[in-house]
């Protein structure tokens, strides 16, 4: 498969270049915006929304296969494009169960995986326990949708500020974890599949600022997170990269939080210090190509988030020459026209010659203090 059609043309879409090039595949990008930053990079574009089917039928013109770089499309819509004949990977029924955050909560459940407690709002008892946390159930991303509620005010104030929204809403148990972990897995569409190192991810506010790879954790909690995702993959018979984090308790059990249908910034690191990136992988299974190797080829890696805090059109070109001048860092800017608070504007990834937890901790407040100074 020579033409890879892409919904989406974000920086997950944008990062995938380099592989296509290695592997010979082009890029065709259904993207609404010319300055989305996956344009400077597709053989083709077409500009609509993710979730216009109409142009979707017409990208599936052009492609040999279509796939998705983000959650925000409408099944429904597509079905009929999928009936024609058109190859999806991953396929619309591996999407439909966990496209809604309450759905993919019962089918983790259904399929024996660990999840925390959780139920719809509608559901929810009298007298609820807190602090929990309400996430929408559709459209969230990089902590927009997701709220650590504390008491029945903070719930009835932070329901009241969606009046007239048509917004629903999946309840969960607070997690009092004792670390935020993430495993990239892959797929291909003989059953092969590819489990990257368990890597633990930073969070502030629900957004990821850092990733450590490996994980500092032990051989048993890594072994429980692979069976997570090979069970996960095998169930679903999915084809391409899967993000799925989790909580880690402090009695070493694992809690599945959120399954992400395909590339992932947990798996950024992948780029540079990993054998195969997460991107040339997905690119591989959605190809029907072998997988590729998913060693690390350095003991450690940190990868620190550049997200805006302020509004304003920049570049940051001093900041980014000063991140590129720290040892082994590799800096990724998305193109972006502008800054807003949490925005992802890019990503700096430095490699560690020695496995030490502390000096990757130590790294990334390095790369924070310059781009947060």
């Amino acid at each position: 498969m020579k033409r890879v059609g892409v919904i989406g043309g974000g920086q997950l879409a944008w990062m995938m270049a380099g592989a296509a090039e290695k592997l010979g595949v082009e890029l065709v990008i259904q993207t609404p915006n010319a300055n989305d930053p996956a344009v400077e990079i597709a053989s083709e574009v077409i500009y609509a929304p993710v979730d216009d089917a109409t142009a979707t039928a017409t990208l599936a013109t052009r492609c040999d296969v279509i796939t998705f770089e983000n959650e925000f499309v409408n099944l429904d819509a597509l079905a009929p494009i999928a009936a024609s004949g058109v190859c999806f990977r991953p396929r619309l029924e591996v999407l439909s169960p966990l496209l809604d955050k309450y759905h993919q909560r019962c089918y983790l459940q259904q399929i024996g995986l660990p999840v925390p407690k959780f139920s719809t709002l509608e559901d929810i008892s009298l007298s609820p326990q807190f602090p929990l946390v309400l996430k929408s159930r559709r459209h969230g991303y990089d902590g927009q949708g997701t709220f650590i509620i504390q008491g029945a005010a903070s719930l009835q104030q932070t329901l009241a500020s969606f009046a007239g929204k048509q917004t629903s809403f999946l309840v969960e148990e607070f997690v009092p974890f004792v670390k935020e972990l993430a495993i990239i897995a892959a797929r291909s569409p003989s059953g092969e599949i590819n489990t990257y190192p368990v890597v633990e991810t930073q969070q502030e506010k629900q957004v990821c600022r850092r990733v450590i790879a490996p994980a500092d954790v032990t051989p048993q909690v890594a072994a429980k997170v692979e069976a997570v995702a090979r069970t996960l993959l095998n169930n679903l018979q999915a084809v391409g990269i899967f993000g799925i984090e989790l909580f880690l308790t402090s009695d070493d059990r694992i809690l599945v939080n959120e399954i992400a249908p395909r590339t992932h910034n947990s798996g950024h690191f992948t780029l540079d210090a990993c054998e195969t990136s997460q991107f040339e992988q997905h690119l591989r299974a959605v190809s029907n190509l072998s997988l590729g190797s998913s060693d690390l080829r350095c003991p450690t890696a940190v990868m620190v988030n550049l997200l805006g805090y302020e509004d304003a059109e920049n570049n940051y070109l001093v900041k980014r020459q000063q991140l590129a001048q720290l040892p082994q860092a590799h800096v990724y800017w998305y193109g972006k026209k502008r800054s807003r608070p949490g925005r992802k504007l890019g990503h700096v990834t430095v490699l560690l010659d020695v496995a030490d937890y502390a000096q990757a901790n130590k790294v990334a407040q390095k790369i924070e203090s310059i781009w947060y100074a």
